[in-house]
């Protein structure tokens, strides 16, 4: 007779190669503790109403504990036959326990066991990425604050726009991740569903209480259609949707900081923990933390793209492409883990380069500040933008730079341009104007990172 859970129906041999092509253990044996944790839920679910006895119950429970501690210490050994998770733990549990493991898979399929083994697993990743990401954006609130008072050049097109606070720019990042962060609590809640009871897509024919099921095993719900319970992977797809994001996010911060530590800006000097050399020039520091990140980010996005393709053309209930799921997914959240460990490590060891921030600020930056002065003399915004223009024009035909500009050449654009016109050339006072909700002053990112303190501190919402 064959060992295989599906076999009874078969009397031909498979061919080797199909088997290999078949098989899914190479990768799903990564579930085998929610496998188990599963089962023995499933285990006192049929005790509950008889279809096991409480000695059978026990039988089962214990011998999944010692399967699981096969795997914890590294000891369990797959055979031939061992096509996936599920098979490979009862068949051990059989060789553990005699023949009362056969009734563990009592009204269950794979197809409900797996869907809820994915699930299991997610909700526990999930709670680590939480983790993760709430360390990353607390290092950078921490480091705002600590580092409130550098000003450095902002950019837009890559080209010097207006002076910015340091803070401000590593805040700019921490809402992106705060936004990742608030995702994630929201799809972890449709993770949270718990489609065991489905059977293979038409329902348990045995009256097992899935909620209390659910309950037990920390579910929030349970599924409601049982076609859908099997083949719904709409929650691996949407945390592929996150991940994609927030990988996203991470590699933008990624080029500004490969940009900001080249050498012809010098902003920023990352630690070596966090850099690697050349094989050929021993001069050079890489920022190769910071390329993987910006890399690893096409690698997750193409993770999403190819479940979608996987998913889009399924008919209804469970079929084998499904198995296509986990590599994927389990690779994301692999990738996640890491990226946002390594972008925390490397913020929170960097070193700042003030002096050559200061260095690259220049009062062309403040041409529109100029703009702005002869706004608050009662000019039209639209003239007093073409007025500093023509400033701008000037300071480069003379070869001086903007604040070079005297008092009569101002005035030669504009009557309205009075001494008091010399404030304008301060980057101080240029952050400090921006005195606006979410803008550059120090009132204004003083109070970005207090909301972000009470957000993870779990109080309102940042």
């Amino acid at each position: 007779m064959s060992k295989k859970l599906w076999g009874g129906r078969f009397t031909g041999k498979t061919d080797p190669m199909m088997e290999k092509f078949n098989a899914s253990i190479g990768f799903d044996r990564q579930l085998w503790r929610v496998d188990i944790q599963g089962s023995q839920s499933y285990a006192r679910a049929l005790a509950r109403i008889g279809l096991l006895t409480s000695t059978e119950a026990e039988q089962i429970i214990d011998g999944l504990d010692r399967v699981a501690a096969e795997w914890a210490a590294g000891e369990f050994v797959l055979v031939d036959g061992d096509e996936d998770i599920h098979t490979a733990n009862e068949r051990r549990l059989t060789e553990l326990i005699g023949q009362v493991a056969g009734k563990l898979h009592t009204g269950r399929s794979r197809n409900d066991q797996v869907a809820t083994d994915l699930r299991l697993w997610l909700k526990e990743e999930i709670s680590h990425l939480r983790s993760h990401l709430r360390q990353l954006i607390d290092v950078v609130v921490e480091r705002a604050s600590e580092e409130i008072d550098l000003i450095m050049p902002g950019y837009t097109h890559l080209q010097p726009a207006q002076p910015v606070r340091w803070s401000h720019w590593l805040l700019s990042h921490a809402w992106a991740w705060q936004r990742d962060a608030q995702r994630l609590d929201e799809l972890a809640v449709r993770v949270n569903v718990m489609p065991l009871g489905s059977g293979a897509l038409a329902g348990n024919p045995f009256p097992i209480d899935r909620v209390a099921l659910a309950a037990e095993l920390g579910f929030g719900d349970i599924t409601y259609n049982s076609m859908d319970g099997v083949s719904d992977r709409d929650f691996a797809a949407e945390f592929l949707f996150w991940a994609t994001l927030t990988m996203v996010h991470l590699s933008r911060l990624a080029e500004d900081l490969i940009i900001f530590s080249s050498y012809e800006y010098r902003f920023v000097t990352l630690a070596d923990a966090y850099s690697t050399g050349s094989s050929l020039m021993p001069q050079k520091k890489n920022p190769d933390a910071l390329e993987l990140l910006r890399g690893k980010s096409g690698r997750v996005m193409g993770h999403m793209t190819g479940l979608m393709a996987i998913l889009k053309g399924l008919p209804s209930t469970y079929n084998k492409d499904l198995q296509e799921d986990k590599e994927p997914l389990f690779d994301a959240v692999a990738s996640l883990s890491g990226s946002l460990q390594i972008a925390t490590g490397v913020l929170s060891t960097l070193t700042v380069n003030p002096a050559i921030m200061r260095a690259a600020l220049t009062t062309e930056m403040l041409a529109t500040d100029l703009a702005e002065y002869l706004v608050r003399k009662g000019v039209p915004f639209r003239e007093t933008h073409h007025i500093a223009g023509a400033a701008v024009q000037m300071a480069e035909l003379q070869g001086v730079s903007l604040s070079e500009l005297s008092l009569a050449d101002l005035q030669k654009l504009h009557g309205a341009f009075e001494e008091d016109v010399r404030e304008v050339w301060s980057f101080e006072r240029s952050v400090e104007r921006r005195d606006v909700d979410g803008g550059t002053s120090l009132r204004a990112v003083l109070a970005q990172i207090v909301r972000l303190r009470r957000w993870l501190a779990g109080g309102e919402e940042g």
